[in-house]
């Protein structure tokens, strides 16, 4: 262990440095703030930093005997000193060996450089550097601004900086705040950078995010740099003001500067921000550098890279001091002499000597060489800009309206690349930062002109954003060109109504014209009236040309696109709740299934819906691409496997075998053999294929695994579709499957917590791995070739991933577990390696996504922005493109590198949609997929309010027994408390830890509320607290009830259980075990003496709670049943509805059943999805459900005869897309079930 003292110079300044704090030498505060510096607080934790006591406080003051050198310099930060100014230097070799020792061993930084540009070409700035390096190692500054005009090289100077010092600090990260992002998403790439990723569940609030940074920055010694300060302070404001919803960087930023802590913040602007001045001076820890331009021999040799130049010296002097050394002002300087005077300095200066360029005047600069290019060139300035990061050639082409051959686009490029307007990175042609910002500028001023004078031309040319765009992107888009140019135009012609007038004008007067006429006009209106918040109901777009509008989640109720060309638009999609995604094998399709019942099949490039596969008649649970991509299988929980062809999607086969839902299905990597391709048949046997060279160990090709909730994993034939084996072994549901490299063993996890190792070839189990202590959800084999180990043998890498929290990593030879990773905070369902085994992804029900490192064995970046459980991960071929899906209905497309979100497909579909009568019969309450609570007038079919509030799905509703008060169950966690009668929420719940599926009111008021989490609990809802929870059920509860009493209550659950508790003492009375699926609801009788339950194992059963005894199970529904209620009418009033109960069913009927003799009376048909709940009006006489077809039925009990359909307008309800162009077939059937009409 390394230890300081101090010498006695540097005694006298400690003790000069303690009296100038102004505490006893005996103050605690002394020990507490040198334990915070080390990253542990007292207060939250109870105990000190080792090596802080009041003893090392004492020796570090006496000096005579050394302490720990990391108390030791804690001990002098709280005291504002250097350490190195005071430490003792005898031995001094011996100690600086042995502190360099320890320092190259803990400065093992982590460097995350973001979008940090390449300074390897350096010009100069060795005085600027040595200022910086001396205030951040030294002086130890903790802020340091570096101000300076756009293009004077401040950037490049902060890379450089943090290149020379980056041994001086444990982790250095560089962000750009060119695209204005919001302080929360800075501070939480801080946070999760500097934990190591390790860091999930971050604060909500600004502050509590702050406290956390500064722990970090105080715990380590870290350098942060932020990029472009001026994206978020006020444009023309001389103070620093910042831009309204930005204020929280000040904030952050005079913590930084206030606060005590061993860390550096290094910001670049064009102006000092707001509140920093006040912290500044030469001996305090906050410091400003004033970026002057570069002198006359940098500027030079600027000068030398853009070609030869003739000029004195004092002329080169004259022309360097003018642009005051600013770098980009001198290369475009530059590009203009070579061009326009032959290399000549002295022409320049005597043509330009009327126009003394400044500081200010680089906009002038810009303004002489952008009004001096061609229109095309310009045209290529303002795509650059819009497009705001490196593009393709093709990909700028792609952009124009007409179409430009591509000899031209490249000869202007290099026009502009020669006048340093363009810059050619290795992706692709961009700009500088500040000619970017001055060409948005124009563009903004020119497009409010066009609009207001309605002579248009760059407001058809030109996209302001683009729908098709990487979702950060166009996020940047709106925020820096539609926002602003919305705003202008509303200041300019007064109100938001007058804009959409003026903007329905230069519609009226572009319909039926050409692509080349209308341009990017009616998708530019399109996406400015939405961004102004004007309601489109009824807007006519009909014989338009209408690209790049995003119109993922815009109600465009009753718009007309009759005979419209919507070419690349983007619409919302009618997803379920996505539970997987994969790539095709060449990376060009993505396939989603969901439960919805659906695969979708999408064009990665440009989102295209492709085809929708239909077949399967409940959950499809997983899909995997055949090795050549030709066939895709999908399974799910109506017990099938099915094969589709991708090219057309119709379903080849579907093969039949297994007795429970089926989870997952794998592909042997091993093609099928010539003759298994051919046309002769091929016995049902597995065929050894002609692999590789390391395959040939005795790998099967034409086959398919699939694992089910039977218990069993089953070998396919593809080509005849016979069951080859079944392979027992597991105790509980199987729930993932995966072949090895070589095709040879094949892999299942399984909720009885354990792998198994299965021999293809003969179906035994070679090894069973039993470390983890929860399902096995999800299964990997490495992409890592295996290492022969002895003549036939090989070794391969399995990761396995589990409810557990744990991704583990197995020996498959020798069945050992070699790692395990740890970091998630709720169950992972999927893992993916990426294409070279190096990477490792991980979904978790924690809503997030880690990446991996498989060689450091480190969490390299968490991917956050779902709001539901992640479901499934899935690299591209490429390991470029990650794709996550959740149950938030979203499919997300990430750069694996980055951590950037490229696309997002939104899901607009229910699959359940609760319902309840009030106790007076008047209204009826639904949840809706919107994520509100709808009140109905069931007889009128008006929707009289709408309940805004909750954060997702709503998945339980019941009314008070006053019918006063509504409760609203969610998968946000949460239970709101709604007044009636105003609709407004009085009362949040919160207290269970994950999805919220029932609620019911006790008669005295009490609120009773069942949980994924396995609990139920009471409330008492005048005072939002939690009275009791009960707990037994090992998995979510699905369903909750108390009889006419109130003294029992009976929970159903996903264990497939029910259990009776006593309202008063809690406890569990009766255990009902009958069902052999989940339990989905109980009712009471209204005599309280039966129970009726329902399940997906397709039944409805009638019990003696008391007793315990099954008394009559009703049998058939075709698929899973989700409601059940009784008729309220007594048993004695047959004919007037009673002695009668309903279910409501994923067969998409209700069933109307004979209690006496269980028959059913009447199947309600009309529904076009799973039926998801049903409820009795209080008079008996109607019956209510709720279906994820997103209507709600009335039914006559008497004749089964539906009455009413109530039904929320869906999304774009009445929408006109008749004679469309540019949509898919696929795509058009998606907006028919959103409400379009064709």
């Amino acid at each position: 262990m390394v230890t300081l003292k101090a010498s006695q110079q540097g005694l006298t300044k400690i003790k000069q440095a303690r009296l100038a704090k102004g505490w006893a030498v005996d103050d605690f505060r002394w020990i507490e703030k040198a334990s915070e510096i080390l990253g542990v607080f007292w207060e939250k934790q109870g105990f000190l930093a080792v090596g802080i006591s009041e003893g090392t406080w004492k020796r570090f003051l006496a000096g005579k005997s050394p302490i720990n050198a990391e108390a030791f310099k804690a001990y002098c930060q709280v005291l504002e000193v250097n350490w190195e100014e005071v430490v003792e230097l005898n031995n001094q070799a011996t100690i600086q060996d042995k502190f360099n020792q320890t320092s190259s061993a803990k400065m093992q930084n982590q460097c995350d450089w973001g979008e940090a540009p390449d300074v390897s070409i350096f010009y100069g700035r060795l005085a600027e550097l040595n200022a910086i390096e001396r205030w951040i190692v030294q002086e130890n500054c903790r802020l340091v601004t570096l101000l300076g005009m756009g293009g004077i090289g401040k950037t490049a100077l902060s890379v450089k900086v943090a290149q020379q010092v980056q041994d001086k600090f444990d982790f250095i990260i560089w962000r750009s705040l060119r695209n204005a992002p919001s302080i929360e998403d800075i501070l939480a790439e801080i946070i999760q950078f500097l934990s190591k990723q390790e860091e999930t569940d971050l604060p909500k609030q600004l502050d509590g995010r702050i406290l956390r940074a500064l722990q970090y920055l105080r715990s380590s010694r870290c350098l942060l740099i932020l990029d472009n300060i001026e994206s978020i302070l006020q444009a023309g404001d001389r103070t620093g003001k910042y831009k309204p919803q930005y204020e929280g960087y000040g904030q952050f930023l005079r913590c930084i500067a206030e606060s005590s802590h061993q860390s550096c913040l290094i910001l670049t602007s064009r102006e000092k921000p707001k509140g920093l001045a006040k912290f500044e001076g030469e001996a305090l820890p906050v410091r400003s550098l004033q970026v002057s331009g570069l002198p006359e021999t940098e500027g030079r040799e600027l000068f030398n890279v853009k070609g030869s130049f003739t000029g004195s010296e004092s002329q080169w002097q004259v022309l360097i001091s003018r642009y005051g050394g600013n770098p980009l002002a001198l290369k475009i300087v530059a590009s203009s002499i070579r061009d326009f005077f032959e290399g000549s300095i002295p022409q320049f200066l005597e043509i330009s000597r009327e126009s003394t360029f400044i500081f200010d005047d680089i906009r002038d600069l810009l303004d002489q060489q952008f009004h001096r290019v061609t229109n095309l060139e310009r045209e290529i300035m303002y795509w650059l800009a819009i497009n705001r990061e490196p593009v393709s050639l093709l990909e700028l082409q792609s952009d124009f309206v007409a179409n430009v051959p591509i000899p031209e686009i490249l000869e202007s490029l290099n026009s502009l690349q020669r006048r340093s307007l363009v810059e050619k990175s290795g992706t692709g042609f961009t700009q500088q930062p500040v000619v970017m910002e001055y060409a948005i500028a124009s563009l903004i001023a020119l497009i409010c002109d066009e609009i207001c004078s309605q002579k248009i031309s760059l407001f058809k040319s030109h996209a302001l954003s683009q729908a098709t765009a990487k979702d950060y992107v166009r996020e940047s888009q709106i925020s820096l060109i539609l926002k602003p140019v919305a705003e202008r135009l509303i200041a300019t012609l007064g109100t938001p109504k007058n804009l959409a007038t003026h903007l329905k004008e230069i519609l009226s007067l572009l319909k039926g014209k050409s692509p080349q006429e209308t341009g990017y006009a009616g998708g530019n209106s399109l996406n400015l009236l939405h961004q102004i918040q004007v309601d489109l109901s009824g807007f006519d777009f009909s014989d338009l040309k209408v690209w790049q509008a995003y119109l993922q989640g815009v109600n465009l109720h009753d718009v007309n696109f009759a005979n419209s060309d919507l070419s690349r638009c983007v619409f919302t999609e009618n997803l379920g709740n996505i539970l997987s995604a994969t790539f095709s094998p060449d990376g060009q399709i993505l396939a989603t299934c969901d439960t919805d019942c659906h695969v979708r099949l999408w064009e990665v490039k440009t989102g295209k819906l492709l085809l929708i596969c239909q077949g399967h008649n409940n959950w499809v649970r997983a899909i995997a691409f055949s090795p050549d991509g030709q066939i895709l299988a999908s399974c799910g929980a109506d017990c099938t496997v099915k094969l589709w062809n991708v090219q057309d999607g119709i379903c080849i086969k579907t093969l039949i075998g297994h007795e429970h839902e089926i989870f997952s299905v794998a592909f042997s990597p091993i093609p099928p053999t010539p003759l298994h391709k051919g046309g002769k048949e091929s016995p049902p046997t597995l065929r050894r294929s002609q692999a590789p060279a390391w395959e040939r160990g005795g790998g099967y090709g034409g086959i398919l695994a699939s694992a089910s909730g039977d218990r069993t994993i089953k070998i396919w034939d593809i080509e005849t579709g016979t069951c080859l084996k079944t392979l027992t072994g597991h105790t509980d549901w199987v729930r993932a499957v995966a072949f090895s490299l070589d095709g040879q063993i094949l892999a299942s996890g399984s909720a009885d917590c354990t792998i198994k190792l299965w021999d293809v070839a003969d179906g035994k189990c070679l090894k069973t791995l039993a470390e983890h202590t929860g399902w096995v959800r999800g299964l990997a084999f490495s992409p890592i070739p295996p290492t022969p180990l002895t003549k036939g043998g090989y070794r391969g890498i399995l990761a396995s991933c589990s409810s557990d929290r744990t991704i583990k990593f197995w020996d498959v030879s020798q069945g050992k577990c070699l790692k395990t990773y740890t970091g998630h905070s709720n169950s992972i369902y999927s893992i993916a390696f990426d294409r070279e085994g190096e990477i490792l992804a991980s979904g978790s029900g924690d809503r997030t996504v880690k990446i991996w490192d498989c060689n450091t064995d480190t969490c390299i970046k968490t991917l956050h922005g779902h709001t539901n459980e992640v479901c499934s991960v899935a690299f591209s071929p490429d390991g470029y493109t990650l794709v996550c899906v959740s149950l938030d209905q979203t499919v997300k497309l990430w750069d694996s590198r980055t951590g950037q979100c490229l696309k997002t497909w939104y899901g607009n579909t229910d699959w359940a949609l609760p319902v309840a009568f009030s106790s007076d019969g008047q209204i009826l309450a639904s949840g809706s997929n919107d994520k509100t609570v709808k009140l109905w007038d069931w007889q009128t079919g008006n929707c009289i309010k709408s309940l805004q509030g909750h954060g997702d799905f709503i998945y339980g509703i019941a009314f008070s027994p006053d019918a006063q008060t509504l409760a609203s169950a969610s998968t946000d966690s949460s239970i709101r408390l709604w007044t009636v009668s105003t609709g407004k929420c009085f009362q949040i719940l919160h207290g269970h830890t994950d999805w919220v599926y029932a609620v019911a009111f006790h008669p005295n008021g009490i609120l009773a509320s069942g949980s994924a989490d396995c609990t139920v609990k009471f409330w008492d809802v005048s005072q939002g607290k939690c009275c009791t929870t009960l707990t037994g059920h090992s998995d979510k509860i699905l369903g909750i009830a108390f009889d006419q009493t109130g003294q029992i209550l009976a929970s159903a659950s996903a264990d497939q259980t029910v259990r009776i508790w006593d309202y008063q003492t809690g406890n569990c009375c009766k255990i009902l075990d009958g069902h052999d699926n989940r339990v989905y609801g109980a009712v009471f009788s209204p005599d309280g003496k039966t129970l009726a339950t329902c399940s997906t194992d397709l039944t409805v059963k009638l019990w003696d709670w008391q007793t315990g005894e099954c008394l009559k199970t009703f049998a058939g529904h075709t698929n899973w049943v989700f409601s059940v209620a009784f008729s309220p009418i007594p048993p004695n009033h047959p004919g007037e509805g009673g002695e009668i109960i309903a279910s409501a069913s994923h067969d998409q009927t209700v069933r109307i059943w004979d209690l006496k003799t269980g028959e059913c009376r009447h199947i309600c048909t009309g529904h076009t999805h799973l039926v998801s709940a049903v409820t009795f009006s209080p008079d008996g006489k109607n019956i209510a459900s709720g279906s994820q077809d997103q209507s709600v039925r009335i039914w006559d009990v008497l004749t089964g005869e539906c009455n009413r359909v109530l039904r929320a307008k869906r999304l774009y309800e009445g929408m006109n897309i008749a004679g469309v162009k540019g949509l898919t077939a696929a795509t058009i059937t998606t907006l028919q079930a959103l409400g379009a009409l064709v």
